[in-house]
């Protein structure tokens, strides 16, 4: 059971992170695509950085929220 609980933890992780730098490598080739057609010039630097924080954030949230097995636990009471 101990080794069960210690390989369903590692994996969740592993997929998390992996899901993370799917999202990270996704962003990064879109600031590619916006700073090749000049949009990024003409949003200005501030709020890039503001967009680019915020997208970050979101894919802290769905990496963490879309990692492991969400499981109920049943109490019985005597």
């Amino acid at each position: 059971m101990v080794w069960g609980i210690r390989l369903t933890g590692r994996t969740s992780v592993k997929w998390a992170g992996m899901y993370f730098t799917g999202f990270l490598l996704l962003l990064i080739g879109v600031l590619a695509a916006m700073w090749k057609l000049g949009v990024l010039e003409k949003i200005g630097t501030v709020w890039t950085l503001i967009g680019l924080v915020i997208l970050v954030g979101v894919g802290v949230m769905f990496s963490v929220a879309n990692s492991g097995t969400k499981e109920n636990i049943q109490i019985d009471r005597e």
